[in-house]
C-alpha cells in the first residue's frame, strides 16, 4: 500500500468547505514529520498506520477532529492532550475549527515520533475488566408461570445466562404493569418455542 490512499482523496472532497484546507494540512504535515506512515480508512475515518493505526482525523458538520489512537500512553508533559477517558468527535486536542486550533509542529511531531515507536515495540493497552452487570430479580408471577409449564421452563433453563437475562431486562424495562405483562406473555410462547428474546435478529 502507497504512502497516499485514494479513499482519503474521496473523504476529503465530500468534506464540507471548512473542513477541507484543515484535512489537506493534517495530512501534509503527518507525512512530512512521518513518510513511513501509510493511509488507511477505519471505521469511515482517515487513519495513518505504521505497525497499527497512530493517528486519525475526521471532519463533522461543525468542527474537524484529530486524535492519536494511543493517546494515553503518550508523554505529554506541557498538557495538550485532552484526554477524557471517553472516546470523543473532538479527538485528542478538542473541536478543530482551523489550522490555528492545532497544537504547535513540534508537539505534534514529538506525539506522532512516541506512537510510531509504541507501535513498533508492540505495546499493548491493558483493557480494564468489565464490571459485572447487577442481578435481575425475576418476576414472581412470571416464575410462577414457567412453574405451572414443566415443559416451558425445562427449555428456559437451556438458555445461556445472557440469554435468560434478556427477557428478564425487557420485562423490567417495560413502562407499566399492563406492557410487563404482555411481554411476559409473549415470553412464554417464544420460550415454548425454543427462541430467545432476540431471536428475529439472529
Amino acid at each position: 500500500m502507497g504512502q497516499y490512499n485514494e479513499r482519503v482523496d474521496a473523504y476529503i472532497a465530500k468534506s464540507p468547505d471548512y473542513a477541507k484546507p484543515i484535512l489537506v494540512h493534517i495530512r501534509e504535515f503527518v507525512h512530512r514529520a512521518a513518510p513511513e506512515l501509510t493511509e488507511i480508512i477505519k471505521w469511515g475515518f482517515p487513519f495513518f498506520d505504521y505497525k497499527g493505526p497512530v493517528c486519525q482525523m475526521a471532519a463533522f458538520k461543525r468542527h474537524c477532529a484529530f486524535g492519536f489512537w494511543r493517546e494515553k500512553m503518550l508523554q505529554d508533559p506541557k498538557g495538550f492532550l485532552k484526554c477524557d477517558g471517553e472516546e470523543s468527535s473532538a479527538g485528542s486536542f478538542g473541536p478543530i475549527l482551523s489550522i490555528n486550533d492545532l497544537p504547535p509542529e513540534d508537539v505534534l511531531i514529538d506525539f506522532i515520533h512516541q506512537a510510531i515507536a509504541i507501535n513498533e515495540k508492540g505495546v499493548k493497552v491493558e483493557k480494564k475488566p468489565a464490571a459485572p452487570k447487577p442481578e435481575i430479580t425475576m418476576p414472581a408471577e412470571f416464575e410462577s408461570a414457567l412453574n405451572s409449564s414443566p415443559i416451558v421452563r425445562e427449555q428456559y433453563e437451556r438458555f445461556s445466562p445472557s440469554g435468560k437475562r434478556e427477557y428478564l431486562e425487557w420485562f423490567a424495562d417495560a413502562k407499566t404493569d399492563v406492557t410487563r405483562e404482555k411481554r411476559m406473555q409473549q415470553a412464554l410462547e417464544w420460550i415454548a418455542e425454543g427462541k430467545t428474546r432476540n431471536w428475529k435478529y439472529k
